[in-house]
Parts: structure tokens; C-alpha cells; sequence
């Protein structure tokens, strides 16, 4: 099942969060988060008028995805950046998918033009499902991030949703 994210799911969904800054370099964010930190976030994100979506298998929360206007300048407003995380416990099990079907047909009905992600490289499953999407990397930074004691990529993967 997925469905829009509440407050009540924030301290699960720091907790499939903090997996990731602890044990990857797929977030830059280096110190672990609270359910506190989830709530001012979901916050900001639906006050936007965004939506920040949750996975739910047998009663339990097993990831989230969430879009977001992709700068604040009001040119910007029709350009959307997406984002999702799985428990690793269901990663390649569909639950990406699923996520970004109802992520996207969200951005569709909000007239979204252009949706963004960026990705820490190297990462094949994460490029793997953006361009599952029909996005196209459109940019590469080499060593912008630094995090557990290397220098990281991130590339930029955009596609068009109105024609």
C-alpha cells in the first residue's frame, strides 16, 4: 500500500534514513536524524504543496519518496526534484517502483514540466530506476561530496512530463 505520509510515520522513516547516513554515501548527511527532523520535513514538503508518499508492507513502513519544488526562485515552480529510500530489506523487491508510479502521477496532476533527481555515483541501482522513468542524466559533478573518507560524484538525471 502507499499513501501520503503523516507525523506518526516520521520516526520510521528516520529510522530507514539513518541506515543510509550511517552506511552509504547515498546521502550526504552525516549525522543521524530524529523523528522530530521528519516531521519539520514532511511539513515543509505538503505545505508546498508537494507530496511526501510512504510503502507500507504488513503494517510496517519499508521506504518513502517525496517530491519538491527543485529551487525557490518562482521560474523554477514548474520543476520538480524527486527522492526515495527503501528499507534494505525490500530493496529490488518493486517497492521503487511502485513509489515513483504514484510520485510522478502526482507531479503530472500538478502540472509539473521537468522532474530532477540527483545521484550520489556511483550508484547503478539509482540510475537504474530514474531512468526506468525515462530520465536522462543531464549533468555530472566530479568530487563535490566528501563523505566516509573519499570524494564523490553526483549526476543529474532530469525527464520531461508534459509534451
Amino acid at each position: 500500500m502507499i499513501r501520503e505520509a503523516t507525523e506518526q510515520d516520521a520516526k520510521a522513516m528516520a529510522e530507514i534514513y539513518n541506515h543510509y547516513i550511517r552506511n552509504t554515501v547515498i546521502t550526504f548527511e552525516e549525522d543521524e536524524v530524529d523523528a522530530h527532523n521528519f516531521v519539520d520535513r514532511i511539513r515543509k514538503i505538503q505545505k508546498s504543496g508537494f507530496s511526501w508518499l510512504v510503502a507500507i508492507d504488513d503494517n510496517e513502513i519499508i521506504g518513502y519518496a517525496y517530491s519538491s519544488q527543485w529551487n525557490e526562485r518562482a521560474a523554477y515552480r514548474n520543476t520538480a526534484e524527486v527522492s526515495a529510500y527503501l528499507s534494505p530489506s525490500v530493496i529490488a523487491k518493486g517497492w521503487g517502483t511502485s513509489l515513483y508510479e504514484v510520485l510522478f502521477a502526482s507531479l503530472r496532476d500538478k502540472a509539473i514540466h521537468i522532474v530532477i533527481a540527483g545521484v550520489t555515483l556511483p550508484n547503478p541501482a539509482s540510475v537504474a530506476i530514474h531512468e526506468k522513468f525515462g530520465m536522462e542524466k543531464v549533468a555530472h559533478f566530479k568530487e563535490v561530496g566528501y563523505k566516509q573518507g573519499k570524494w564523490l560524484d553526483v549526476g543529474y538525471w532530469q525527464v520531461k512530463l508534459d509534451t
